[in-house]
């Protein structure tokens, strides 16, 4: 195993992850080609920097809007036919664009529209293909095969354009556009021979719904303070970092005064940088923590923005773009592979899809705020105050140090018994009282861990929750939370991790000798006749 850490490269042994690394790669580059033949089509049909800019819009739009929803599939669907749906549904998208494109019957808004569509099906795609990669190798391999996905979104970034460019200028936009739909074809091919998209049954419960599904990584994120704190450095490192993209073509064009195949040239150099980052990435896992491996990139791309900022000859922002792009993939292999692995398998893809809606969020709203400041205070300074903000960002770790969890940790605990209820139980809300006796030394003890335990119940179920003290006998406690339906609360039973066991043990030691006296409640407007039975004794209801 420690063989594997060694090796930046060690994924691309496996035949399935290096099948799929290299067809994405070839849909990398097909989509930048994409975007350099529709930025040439709309300044052939419109003079509106307006419809320029709203090309990446368009582009990027969809994955805010479907990512969540979108992971939600992928979470409950057979993730084979999902992605060979949404691969075929971009290469008709692009054919179609590219087949109008050559009968010239484009128009500015049908152009955007089209490349929305196109962004819809990559916005459907990604949640599952970024848990799906990592699975492909051994778990010791995770954050390498993570880390090269970054790596090939830059090494097309840097291929791509150039590419595009080219066949622009030596056909037409048309030909861009299906040669981007045929790329789509090699990544079909690829999902096609797949087959292990298939879901294994692990619960005799319903599938869940997708509104129900949605609303319970929504729940879970925000009740996992580690989950916001990764959210919280992404959000605040892409939206200062996209200063370096956003800006990059202004410097080399203003002040570098290189053509378009120099300014190809420099992202070129973004490239080399993330493969080094890729290549030093396992090395600099086990000498660095995940802080420091942030600051260290973070450190790089501030660099990169400043020198971007006061030189005027291409060879130090060269220089200082192989530094930016190997510090992108630190940060990046950091942030998304310390999400990923802290999510527990039935929550990935959705989970995810909160993760890419943060991240591309702040590239999108970052890359437009920080173009209106270079505006309206120049890119000079705009540049100086981004890498500024870049560099200081790592000292959110003072506050909240980058969190981990084992794997272990967000296993299921056990298979919980299913709670005894009369016949006929409604499908209505559910509320679980759960009554405590401790000793009257250990009651403001059990309450502290009662709070603790407030975040579990929630994060799988609970849409509310509470604790009560008897006022007249204060060593009497009640804990109540309410559960959507009953499928949910049985859900929580299947959804206890060992991190949660942990946490129910400790309020089970503080809780007295006797066992707590759990309670179901149904809504009293429903069937009363069959509300579930009170029991006693028996275990802790399950954390969720």
């Amino acid at each position: 195993m420690a063989g594997h850490d060694q090796s930046g490269w060690a994924p691309l042994r496996h035949g399935a992850f290096r099948e799929m690394w290299t067809a994405q790669f070839a849909s990398n580059v097909g989509g930048w080609m994409q975007t350099v033949g529709a930025q040439w089509l709309m300044l052939s049909l419109t003079t509106s920097a307006s419809f320029l800019a709203l090309i990446q819009t368009a582009a990027s739009l969809p994955v805010l809007l479907l990512a969540i929803p979108a992971g939600a599939i992928g979470d409950l669907a057979d993730r084979r036919r999902l992605l060979l749906g949404s691969e075929l549904f971009m290469l008709l998208a692009a054919a179609l664009l590219g087949v109008l494109a050559l009968a010239g019957l484009v128009t500015p808004w049908a152009l955007l529209a089209l490349l929305f569509l196109v962004g819809a099906g990559q916005a459907w795609t990604s949640p599952t293909w970024q848990t799906l990669q990592p699975e492909l190798v051994p778990e010791e391999e995770r954050t390498q095969a993570i880390a090269l996905g970054s790596v090939n979104q830059n090494l097309a970034r840097a291929v791509g354009p150039a590419l595009g460019g080219a066949l622009v200028a030596i056909t037409q936009p048309g030909i861009v556009f299906l040669v981007n739909a045929a790329t789509f074809l090699a990544v079909i091919a690829v999902v096609w021979r797949w087959r292990g998209g298939r879901r294994v049954a692990t619960s005799a419960l319903p599938r869940e719904h997708l509104g129900a599904a949605i609303r319970a990584s929504g729940r879970y994120v925000l009740n996992s303070p580690a989950l916001r704190v990764v959210l919280l450095r992404a959000g605040l490192f892409v939206f200062f970092a996209s200063a370096v993209w956003a800006l990059l073509p202004s410097v080399a064009a203003s002040r570098l005064h290189l053509s378009s195949g120099g300014y190809g040239l420099l992202l070129g150099c973004v490239g080399i940088g993330a493969v080094a980052g890729a290549a030093l990435l396992p090395l600099l896992r086990t000498r660095l923590s995940p802080d420091r491996l942030l600051l260290a990139g973070s450190l790089g791309v501030a660099l990169a923005a400043a020198v971007m900022a006061v030189a005027h000859v291409a060879v130090p922002v060269a220089a200082a773009l192989v530094v930016a792009g190997l510090g992108w993939i630190l940060v990046l292999a950091t942030l998304n592979s310390g999400f990923q692995t802290m999510l527990p398998r039935w929550l990935k893809a959705r989970g995810m899809g909160v993760y890419l809606i943060v991240f591309q969020g702040g590239n999108a709203i970052g890359s437009a705020v920080i173009g209106l400041a270079a505006g309206a205070v120049g890119v000079r300074t705009a540049l100086l105050i981004s890498a500024a903000a870049i560099a200081a960002g790592p000292l959110v770790a003072l506050w909240r140090p980058f969190p981990t969890i084992p794997a272990n940790e967000l296993l299921p605990a056990s298979d919980w018994p299913t709670p005894r209820v009369a016949e006929g139980v409604d499908t209505g809300p559910v509320m679980v009282s759960i009554e405590y006796q401790p000793a009257r030394d250990r009651a403001e003890e059990l309450i502290a861990a009662l709070q603790q335990l407030r975040r579990a119940r929630r994060r799988t179920g609970a849409i509310a929750w509470s604790s009560w003290r008897d006022a007249e006998e204060p060593t009497r406690i009640v804990e109540q939370f309410v559960v959507g339906s009953w499928d949910e609360h049985l859900r929580q039973h299947e959804r206890t991790t060992v991190r949660d066991q942990a946490r129910l043990d400790h309020v089970l030691t503080l809780a007295g000798p006797d066992a707590p006296r759990v309670t179901h409640w149904l809504a009293a407007g429903r069937d009363l006749s069959h509300t579930p039975e009170t029991r006693r004794g028996g275990s802790l209801e399950p954390a969720s």
